[in-house]
């Protein structure tokens, strides 16, 4: 039987990266799609994006969007639904899953079960059921996804989590922050 097929939306990041990660380890066929919509990191997480398609050996489609104005850090309105319908409109399948790595913890409308609910509704009736949205860690805190990461020993040393974009992380950004937290555990 053939394996399910998989596109993950990879930013770069650690929680993507370990969505790559999980549905590797489901025996999913995983490929990954990085999105540069003019966030300010996005030099930086398509690197990342990348080095973390490299590690695993599975394809990366890059879509880049042009003419449109660069981002403010912090929440981006539309973010995750823009991303979830570009990963849809560029998968090359019919039949399979769209999945990205949100977690519970946040106070994003775009990172909630009624979100993906909405989501999915829209999908069914476009797509017949064939395409479902999935975010696995969406009951997992971003220490839950921390710690998977360390058991499977995923590459985090190659992930990118800084929404200013410098070359350095800011060490003052909500992700910033997160990341730091993590490590302190």
């Amino acid at each position: 039987m053939e394996p399910t097929k998989c596109v993950v939306l990879l930013s770069g990041g650690i929680d993507s990266a370990a969505c790559v990660a999980f549905y590797i380890r489901q025996q999913f066929a995983v490929q990954a799609l990085h999105v540069s919509y003019g966030q300010p990191a996005a030099r930086q997480e398509e690197a990342s994006a990348k080095a973390v398609a490299s590690h695993y050996r599975i394809p990366l489609a890059i879509v880049k969007l042009d003419g449109i104005r660069m981002k403010a850090d912090g929440e981006i309105i539309g973010r995750n639904a823009f991303l979830i319908s570009t990963a849809v409109m560029e998968a090359p399948f019919e039949q399979g899953i769209v999945a990205l790595g949100i977690h519970s913890g946040t106070s994003y409308y775009d990172c909630t079960p009624g979100f993906l609910v909405a989501l999915q509704a829209l999908y069914d009736g476009q797509c017949d059921g064939r395409l479902r949205v999935s975010a696995p860690f969406l009951d997992w805190t971003k220490q839950d996804i921390w710690q998977y990461c360390l058991e499977q020993q995923i590459p985090i040393e190659v992930t990118y989590s800084c929404e200013k974009g410098l070359a350095q992380p800011c060490g003052v950004c909500l992700s910033c922050g997160d990341r730091e937290a993590l490590h302190a555990h």
